[in-house]
Protein backbone atom coordinates (compact mmCIF):
# COMPACT_ATOMS: atom_id res chain seq x y z
CA UNK A 1 0.00 0.00 0.00
CA UNK A 2 1.30 3.44 -0.91
CA UNK A 3 1.60 5.38 2.36
CA UNK A 4 1.16 9.12 2.73
CA UNK A 5 4.89 9.71 3.14
CA UNK A 6 5.70 8.05 -0.18
CA UNK A 7 2.79 9.69 -1.97
CA UNK A 8 3.76 13.23 -0.96
CA UNK A 9 7.53 13.12 -0.57
CA UNK A 10 8.44 10.86 -3.49
CA UNK A 11 5.67 10.96 -6.09
CA UNK A 12 3.91 14.35 -5.91
CA UNK A 13 5.05 17.14 -8.28
CA UNK A 14 7.66 19.33 -6.56
CA UNK A 15 5.45 22.47 -6.26
CA UNK A 16 2.60 20.39 -4.81
CA UNK A 17 4.91 18.52 -2.42
CA UNK A 18 6.47 21.76 -1.17
CA UNK A 19 3.25 23.75 -0.91
CA UNK A 20 1.32 20.92 0.78
CA UNK A 21 3.97 20.81 3.51
CA UNK A 22 4.87 24.47 3.69
CA UNK A 23 1.33 25.88 4.03
CA UNK A 24 0.43 23.87 7.18
CA UNK A 25 3.87 24.65 8.60
CA UNK A 26 3.48 28.38 7.94
CA UNK A 27 -0.05 28.36 9.40
CA UNK A 28 1.39 26.69 12.51
CA UNK A 29 4.03 29.39 12.78
CA UNK A 30 1.40 32.10 12.27
CA UNK A 31 -0.52 30.64 15.19
CA UNK A 32 2.66 30.64 17.30
CA UNK A 33 3.23 34.24 16.24
CA UNK A 34 -0.32 35.32 17.08
CA UNK A 35 -0.03 33.57 20.43
CA UNK A 36 3.25 35.40 21.19
CA UNK A 37 1.80 38.72 20.09
CA UNK A 38 -1.41 38.11 22.05
CA UNK A 39 0.44 37.77 25.37
CA UNK A 40 2.23 41.08 24.85
CA UNK A 41 -0.84 42.80 23.37
CA UNK A 42 -3.19 41.99 26.22
CA UNK A 43 -0.53 42.68 28.85
CA UNK A 44 -0.06 46.00 27.06
CA UNK A 45 -3.77 46.77 27.56
CA UNK A 46 -3.09 47.00 31.31
CA UNK A 47 -1.17 50.23 30.43
CA UNK A 48 1.67 49.01 32.66
CA UNK A 49 4.95 49.09 30.69
CA UNK A 50 6.71 47.29 33.56
CA UNK A 51 4.52 44.24 32.94
CA UNK A 52 5.41 44.38 29.23
CA UNK A 53 9.09 44.61 30.16
CA UNK A 54 8.73 41.67 32.58
CA UNK A 55 7.19 39.39 29.93
CA UNK A 56 9.92 40.50 27.50
CA UNK A 57 12.56 39.62 30.08
CA UNK A 58 10.98 36.20 30.70
CA UNK A 59 10.98 35.36 26.97
CA UNK A 60 14.63 34.15 26.89
CA UNK A 61 13.90 31.58 29.62
CA UNK A 62 10.88 30.41 27.63
CA UNK A 63 13.15 30.01 24.60
CA UNK A 64 15.39 27.73 26.65
CA UNK A 65 12.44 25.42 27.29
CA UNK A 66 11.60 25.48 23.59
CA UNK A 67 15.22 24.64 22.74
CA UNK A 68 14.78 21.16 24.22
CA UNK A 69 11.70 20.67 22.06
CA UNK A 70 13.75 21.89 19.10
CA UNK A 71 16.48 19.36 19.92
CA UNK A 72 14.09 16.42 19.63
CA UNK A 73 11.84 18.02 17.01
CA UNK A 74 14.47 18.99 14.44
CA UNK A 75 16.85 16.14 15.30
CA UNK A 76 14.04 13.60 15.25
CA UNK A 77 12.57 14.94 12.01
CA UNK A 78 15.95 14.80 10.24
CA UNK A 79 16.62 11.21 11.33
CA UNK A 80 13.05 9.95 10.82
CA UNK A 81 12.60 11.47 7.34
CA UNK A 82 15.91 10.00 6.14
CA UNK A 83 15.03 6.66 7.74
CA UNK A 84 11.62 6.58 6.05
CA UNK A 85 13.35 7.40 2.76
CA UNK A 86 15.49 4.31 3.32
CA UNK A 87 12.34 2.24 4.02
CA UNK A 88 13.21 1.44 7.68
CA UNK A 89 9.84 1.79 9.43
CA UNK A 90 10.72 0.21 12.79
CA UNK A 91 13.79 2.41 13.14
CA UNK A 92 11.59 5.47 12.56
CA UNK A 93 9.32 4.30 15.41
CA UNK A 94 12.38 3.78 17.63
CA UNK A 95 13.36 7.38 16.99
CA UNK A 96 9.90 8.85 17.66
CA UNK A 97 9.51 6.88 20.92
CA UNK A 98 13.01 7.95 22.01
CA UNK A 99 12.20 11.60 21.37
CA UNK A 100 8.93 11.44 23.32
CA UNK A 101 10.10 9.71 26.50
CA UNK A 102 13.51 11.35 26.76
CA UNK A 103 12.00 14.78 26.15
CA UNK A 104 9.31 14.14 28.77
CA UNK A 105 11.90 13.20 31.43
CA UNK A 106 13.98 16.31 30.73
CA UNK A 107 10.83 18.42 30.90
CA UNK A 108 9.87 17.10 34.33
CA UNK A 109 13.33 17.86 35.72
CA UNK A 110 13.33 21.38 34.22
CA UNK A 111 9.84 22.02 35.61
CA UNK A 112 11.00 21.40 39.18
CA UNK A 113 14.20 23.46 38.82
CA UNK A 114 12.53 26.54 37.29
CA UNK A 115 9.61 26.45 39.73
CA UNK A 116 11.97 26.50 42.71
CA UNK A 117 14.45 29.05 41.36
CA UNK A 118 12.12 31.39 39.40
CA UNK A 119 13.22 34.57 41.23
CA UNK A 120 17.02 34.17 40.88
CA UNK A 121 16.54 33.05 37.28
CA UNK A 122 14.52 36.21 36.57
CA UNK A 123 17.25 38.43 38.02
CA UNK A 124 19.91 36.55 36.05
CA UNK A 125 18.13 37.09 32.73
CA UNK A 126 17.77 40.84 33.14
CA UNK A 127 14.82 41.62 35.42
CA UNK A 128 15.10 44.87 37.40
CA UNK A 129 13.80 45.51 40.90
CA UNK A 130 10.62 46.90 39.29
CA UNK A 131 10.02 43.86 37.05
CA UNK A 132 11.44 40.87 38.96
CA UNK A 133 8.16 40.21 40.77
CA UNK A 134 6.15 40.00 37.56
CA UNK A 135 8.86 38.03 35.70
CA UNK A 136 9.30 35.42 38.44
CA UNK A 137 5.53 35.01 38.80
CA UNK A 138 5.24 34.41 35.05
CA UNK A 139 8.12 31.90 35.01
CA UNK A 140 6.91 29.97 38.05
CA UNK A 141 3.49 29.39 36.51
CA UNK A 142 4.81 28.66 33.00
CA UNK A 143 7.30 26.14 34.42
CA UNK A 144 4.42 23.74 35.09
CA UNK A 145 3.91 23.47 31.32
CA UNK A 146 7.53 22.67 30.40
CA UNK A 147 6.95 18.91 29.82
CA UNK A 148 3.95 19.70 27.60
CA UNK A 149 5.84 22.50 25.85
CA UNK A 150 8.67 20.10 24.95
CA UNK A 151 6.26 17.45 23.65
CA UNK A 152 4.22 19.92 21.58
CA UNK A 153 7.31 21.58 20.10
CA UNK A 154 8.95 18.24 19.35
CA UNK A 155 6.02 16.55 17.67
CA UNK A 156 4.78 19.59 15.77
CA UNK A 157 7.94 18.90 13.75
CA UNK A 158 8.25 15.11 13.98
CA UNK A 159 4.71 14.41 12.77
CA UNK A 160 5.58 16.26 9.54
CA UNK A 161 8.23 13.59 8.91
CA UNK A 162 5.49 10.97 8.43
CA UNK A 163 3.71 13.17 5.87
CA UNK A 164 0.99 14.40 8.26
CA UNK A 165 1.65 18.12 7.96
CA UNK A 166 -2.04 18.93 8.52
CA UNK A 167 -2.10 17.01 11.81
CA UNK A 168 1.02 18.88 12.93
CA UNK A 169 -0.70 22.13 12.01
CA UNK A 170 -3.91 21.26 13.86
CA UNK A 171 -2.04 20.58 17.09
CA UNK A 172 -0.47 24.02 16.95
CA UNK A 173 -3.80 25.64 16.11
CA UNK A 174 -5.58 23.90 19.01
CA UNK A 175 -2.95 24.92 21.56
CA UNK A 176 -2.52 28.47 20.36
CA UNK A 177 -6.24 29.18 19.90
CA UNK A 178 -6.86 28.13 23.49
CA UNK A 179 -4.07 30.45 24.61
CA UNK A 180 -5.32 33.37 22.50
CA UNK A 181 -8.93 32.96 23.66
CA UNK A 182 -7.95 32.69 27.32
CA UNK A 183 -5.50 35.65 27.26
CA UNK A 184 -8.11 38.46 27.32
CA UNK A 185 -10.35 36.49 29.67
CA UNK A 186 -7.64 35.89 32.26
CA UNK A 187 -5.52 39.02 31.83
CA UNK A 188 -8.29 41.61 31.51
CA UNK A 189 -11.53 39.84 32.42
CA UNK A 190 -10.30 38.21 35.65
CA UNK A 191 -7.68 40.92 36.24
CA UNK A 192 -4.92 38.33 36.70
CA UNK A 193 -2.44 40.36 34.60
CA UNK A 194 0.90 38.54 34.12
CA UNK A 195 -0.37 35.45 35.97
CA UNK A 196 -3.30 35.27 33.56
CA UNK A 197 -0.96 35.29 30.56
CA UNK A 198 1.09 32.50 32.13
CA UNK A 199 -1.95 30.33 32.92
CA UNK A 200 -3.25 30.72 29.36
CA UNK A 201 0.18 29.63 28.08
CA UNK A 202 0.13 26.56 30.32
CA UNK A 203 -3.32 25.43 29.20
CA UNK A 204 -2.50 26.01 25.52
CA UNK A 205 0.55 23.76 25.71
CA UNK A 206 -1.29 21.08 27.66
CA UNK A 207 -3.99 20.83 24.98
CA UNK A 208 -1.47 20.90 22.10
CA UNK A 209 0.58 18.09 23.65
CA UNK A 210 -2.61 16.13 24.36
CA UNK A 211 -3.66 16.44 20.70
CA UNK A 212 -0.35 15.05 19.45
CA UNK A 213 -0.41 12.19 21.95
CA UNK A 214 -3.96 11.32 20.86
CA UNK A 215 -2.83 11.20 17.21
CA UNK A 216 0.28 9.11 17.95
CA UNK A 217 -1.80 6.58 19.86
CA UNK A 218 -4.33 6.31 17.03
CA UNK A 219 -4.22 3.94 14.07
CA UNK A 220 -3.73 6.87 11.69
CA UNK A 221 -0.17 7.45 12.87
CA UNK A 222 2.81 5.96 11.05
CA UNK A 223 5.11 6.69 13.98
CA UNK A 224 4.73 5.53 17.57
CA UNK A 225 5.47 6.62 21.13
CA UNK A 226 4.84 3.16 22.62
CA UNK A 227 7.52 2.33 25.23
CA UNK A 228 8.24 -0.99 23.46
CA UNK A 229 9.80 0.96 20.59
CA UNK A 230 12.01 3.03 22.87
CA UNK A 231 15.65 2.66 21.81
CA UNK A 232 18.56 4.97 22.49
CA UNK A 233 21.29 2.75 21.07
CA UNK A 234 21.97 1.56 17.53
CA UNK A 235 22.59 5.13 16.42
CA UNK A 236 19.14 6.46 17.43
CA UNK A 237 20.24 8.89 20.14
CA UNK A 238 23.35 9.82 18.16
CA UNK A 239 21.29 10.45 15.03
CA UNK A 240 18.81 12.68 16.85
CA UNK A 241 21.47 14.61 18.78
CA UNK A 242 23.78 15.08 15.78
CA UNK A 243 21.29 17.51 14.23
CA UNK A 244 19.11 18.23 17.27
CA UNK A 245 21.90 19.67 19.41
CA UNK A 246 23.03 22.19 16.76
CA UNK A 247 19.38 23.14 16.16
CA UNK A 248 18.71 23.57 19.87
CA UNK A 249 21.96 25.47 20.30
CA UNK A 250 20.52 28.11 18.01
CA UNK A 251 17.53 28.52 20.35
CA UNK A 252 19.76 28.42 23.43
CA UNK A 253 22.10 31.01 21.99
CA UNK A 254 19.09 33.09 20.94
CA UNK A 255 17.95 32.96 24.54
CA UNK A 256 21.40 33.80 25.91
CA UNK A 257 21.90 36.60 23.39
CA UNK A 258 18.50 38.03 24.36
CA UNK A 259 19.53 37.87 28.01
CA UNK A 260 22.77 39.70 27.19
CA UNK A 261 21.11 42.36 25.03
CA UNK A 262 18.37 42.84 27.67
CA UNK A 263 21.03 43.38 30.33
CA UNK A 264 22.91 45.83 28.10
CA UNK A 265 19.71 47.57 27.04
CA UNK A 266 18.66 47.95 30.68
CA UNK A 267 21.41 50.58 30.95
CA UNK A 268 19.12 52.76 28.84
CA UNK A 269 16.10 52.08 31.09
CA UNK A 270 13.12 49.72 31.34
CA UNK A 271 11.35 51.53 28.50
CA UNK A 272 14.20 50.59 26.15
CA UNK A 273 13.84 46.95 27.23
CA UNK A 274 10.08 47.11 26.64
CA UNK A 275 10.63 48.68 23.20
CA UNK A 276 13.17 46.03 22.25
CA UNK A 277 10.83 43.23 23.31
CA UNK A 278 8.02 44.61 21.14
CA UNK A 279 10.39 45.19 18.18
CA UNK A 280 11.48 41.54 18.38
CA UNK A 281 7.85 40.48 18.25
CA UNK A 282 7.17 42.65 15.19
CA UNK A 283 10.22 41.12 13.51
CA UNK A 284 8.84 37.69 14.38
CA UNK A 285 6.07 38.28 11.83
CA UNK A 286 8.65 37.79 9.07
CA UNK A 287 10.86 35.31 10.89
CA UNK A 288 8.08 32.89 11.89
CA UNK A 289 6.66 32.72 8.37
CA UNK A 290 10.08 31.83 6.99
CA UNK A 291 10.85 29.38 9.77
CA UNK A 292 7.57 27.73 8.77
CA UNK A 293 8.76 27.48 5.19
CA UNK A 294 12.11 26.02 6.25
CA UNK A 295 10.67 23.42 8.62
CA UNK A 296 8.05 22.54 6.01
CA UNK A 297 10.61 21.56 3.38
CA UNK A 298 13.02 19.78 5.70
CA UNK A 299 11.15 16.43 5.81
CA UNK A 300 10.93 16.38 1.99
CA UNK A 301 14.63 17.11 1.62
CA UNK A 302 15.49 14.50 4.24
CA UNK A 303 13.35 11.88 2.50
CA UNK A 304 14.97 12.67 -0.87
CA UNK A 305 18.41 12.46 0.71
CA UNK A 306 17.66 9.10 2.33
CA UNK A 307 16.13 7.76 -0.89
CA UNK A 308 19.08 8.96 -2.99
CA UNK A 309 16.96 11.26 -5.20
CA UNK A 310 19.40 14.03 -6.10
CA UNK A 311 17.37 15.61 -8.90
CA UNK A 312 14.28 15.89 -6.71
CA UNK A 313 16.35 17.22 -3.80
CA UNK A 314 17.74 20.02 -5.97
CA UNK A 315 14.33 20.76 -7.52
CA UNK A 316 12.80 21.16 -4.06
CA UNK A 317 15.67 23.48 -3.08
CA UNK A 318 15.23 25.67 -6.17
CA UNK A 319 11.47 26.05 -5.79
CA UNK A 320 11.81 26.72 -2.05
CA UNK A 321 14.40 29.46 -2.56
CA UNK A 322 12.16 31.30 -5.04
CA UNK A 323 9.21 31.01 -2.66
CA UNK A 324 11.31 32.16 0.31
CA UNK A 325 12.58 35.24 -1.49
CA UNK A 326 9.05 36.22 -2.60
CA UNK A 327 7.65 35.90 0.95
CA UNK A 328 10.65 37.76 2.40
CA UNK A 329 10.30 40.69 0.01
CA UNK A 330 6.55 41.12 0.56
CA UNK A 331 6.68 40.80 4.36
CA UNK A 332 9.64 43.16 4.67
CA UNK A 333 7.66 45.92 2.98
CA UNK A 334 4.53 45.16 5.03
CA UNK A 335 6.35 45.19 8.38
CA UNK A 336 8.45 48.26 7.61
CA UNK A 337 5.50 50.33 6.46
CA UNK A 338 3.24 48.97 9.20
CA UNK A 339 5.70 49.36 12.07
CA UNK A 340 3.87 52.37 13.56
CA UNK A 341 0.46 50.71 14.17
CA UNK A 342 2.09 47.39 15.10
CA UNK A 343 4.28 48.90 17.82
CA UNK A 344 1.49 51.23 18.96
CA UNK A 345 -0.75 48.20 19.53
CA UNK A 346 1.58 47.04 22.32
CA UNK A 347 2.99 50.21 23.82
CA UNK A 348 1.30 53.39 25.06
CA UNK A 349 4.24 54.93 26.90
CA UNK A 350 5.83 57.58 24.63
CA UNK A 351 9.44 56.67 25.43
CA UNK A 352 8.83 52.94 25.02
CA UNK A 353 7.00 53.57 21.74
CA UNK A 354 9.87 55.66 20.36
CA UNK A 355 12.34 52.89 21.16
CA UNK A 356 10.03 50.22 19.77
CA UNK A 357 9.50 52.01 16.44
CA UNK A 358 13.20 52.62 15.93
CA UNK A 359 14.17 49.05 16.85
CA UNK A 360 11.40 47.45 14.77
CA UNK A 361 12.47 49.18 11.55
CA UNK A 362 16.11 48.28 12.15
CA UNK A 363 15.32 44.61 12.80
CA UNK A 364 13.33 44.30 9.57
CA UNK A 365 16.39 45.20 7.47
CA UNK A 366 17.32 41.49 7.45
CA UNK A 367 13.98 40.59 5.84
CA UNK A 368 15.19 40.30 2.21
CA UNK A 369 17.72 37.56 2.98
CA UNK A 370 16.36 35.76 6.00
CA UNK A 371 14.15 33.43 3.95
CA UNK A 372 17.13 32.19 1.91
CA UNK A 373 19.03 31.69 5.17
CA UNK A 374 16.33 29.42 6.65
CA UNK A 375 16.09 27.37 3.43
CA UNK A 376 19.84 26.72 3.47
CA UNK A 377 19.90 25.96 7.19
CA UNK A 378 17.10 23.38 6.86
CA UNK A 379 18.68 21.91 3.73
CA UNK A 380 21.87 21.31 5.70
CA UNK A 381 19.97 19.83 8.65
CA UNK A 382 18.01 17.51 6.34
CA UNK A 383 21.18 15.69 5.28
CA UNK A 384 22.27 14.89 8.83
CA UNK A 385 25.48 16.88 8.34
CA UNK A 386 26.37 17.61 11.95
CA UNK A 387 29.44 19.82 11.50
CA UNK A 388 28.01 22.53 9.21
CA UNK A 389 24.73 22.46 11.15
CA UNK A 390 26.73 23.08 14.32
CA UNK A 391 28.72 25.89 12.70
CA UNK A 392 25.53 27.68 11.64
CA UNK A 393 23.85 27.17 14.99
CA UNK A 394 26.65 28.72 17.01
CA UNK A 395 27.12 31.53 14.49
CA UNK A 396 23.78 33.31 14.11
CA UNK A 397 23.16 34.05 17.79
CA UNK A 398 26.66 33.48 19.16
CA UNK A 399 29.85 33.33 17.14
CA UNK A 400 28.79 36.18 14.85
CA UNK A 401 26.07 38.00 16.79
CA UNK A 402 27.86 38.57 20.12
CA UNK A 403 31.07 40.04 18.64
CA UNK A 404 28.94 42.31 16.42
CA UNK A 405 26.83 43.34 19.44
CA UNK A 406 29.84 44.15 21.63
CA UNK A 407 31.62 45.95 18.78
CA UNK A 408 28.61 48.20 18.19
CA UNK A 409 28.32 48.83 21.92
CA UNK A 410 31.97 49.83 22.13
CA UNK A 411 32.00 52.01 19.02
CA UNK A 412 28.61 53.75 19.27
CA UNK A 413 27.25 53.18 22.82
CA UNK A 414 23.75 53.73 21.43
CA UNK A 415 20.56 51.75 22.05
CA UNK A 416 19.58 52.17 18.40
CA UNK A 417 22.89 50.83 17.12
CA UNK A 418 22.67 47.83 19.47
CA UNK A 419 19.50 46.79 17.63
CA UNK A 420 21.44 46.85 14.34
CA UNK A 421 23.51 43.88 15.52
CA UNK A 422 20.77 41.41 14.50
CA UNK A 423 20.30 42.39 10.83
CA UNK A 424 24.09 42.66 10.36
CA UNK A 425 24.42 39.16 11.80
CA UNK A 426 21.65 37.78 9.58
CA UNK A 427 23.39 38.95 6.41
CA UNK A 428 26.69 37.44 7.55
CA UNK A 429 25.00 34.15 8.55
CA UNK A 430 23.19 33.93 5.20
CA UNK A 431 26.51 34.26 3.40
CA UNK A 432 28.01 31.57 5.65
CA UNK A 433 25.10 29.17 5.02
CA UNK A 434 25.52 29.55 1.25
CA UNK A 435 29.24 28.81 1.54
CA UNK A 436 28.63 25.74 3.73
CA UNK A 437 25.96 24.27 1.45
CA UNK A 438 27.94 24.78 -1.73
CA UNK A 439 31.07 23.26 -0.19
CA UNK A 440 29.09 20.16 0.89
CA UNK A 441 31.72 17.77 -0.50
CA UNK A 442 34.03 18.88 2.28
CA UNK A 443 31.48 19.04 5.10
CA UNK A 444 28.86 16.46 4.11
CA UNK A 445 30.39 12.99 4.42
CA UNK A 446 27.06 11.39 3.51
CA UNK A 447 26.50 13.44 0.37
CA UNK A 448 27.66 10.56 -1.80
CA UNK A 449 24.46 8.80 -0.76
CA UNK A 450 22.59 11.13 -3.09
CA UNK A 451 22.62 9.54 -6.49
CA UNK A 452 21.15 10.76 -9.69
CA UNK A 453 17.53 9.64 -10.07
CA UNK A 454 17.15 7.46 -13.06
Amino acid sequence: MKDKTTEIFRDAPVPKAVISNVIPSIISMIMVLVYNLADTFFIGQTKDAYMVAAVSVATPAFLLFMAVGMLFGIGGTSLISRTLGEGKMDRAKNASSFCFWTGLCIGLIAMVVIFIFASPVSMAIGASQETVGYASQYLRIVSTAIPFLIISNSFSNIIRAEGNAQVAMMGMIVGNLINIILDPVMILGFGWDVAGAAIATVLGNVFAAGFYIWHLLSKKATLSIHPKYYLAGNGIAAGVFAIGIPASLNSILMSLSNIIVNNIMSDYGDMAVAGLGVAMKVNMIVVMLLIGLGTGIQPILGYCFGAGSKDRYLAVMKFSMILAFAISAVMTVVCYCGADPLVHAFLEDADAFTYGMSFARIYIYSGPVIGIMFVFINAIQSTGAALPALILSISRQGLIYLPVLFLLRRVFDSATMLAAAQPITDYLTTALSVVLLFTYKKYFPNQNQIKKTK
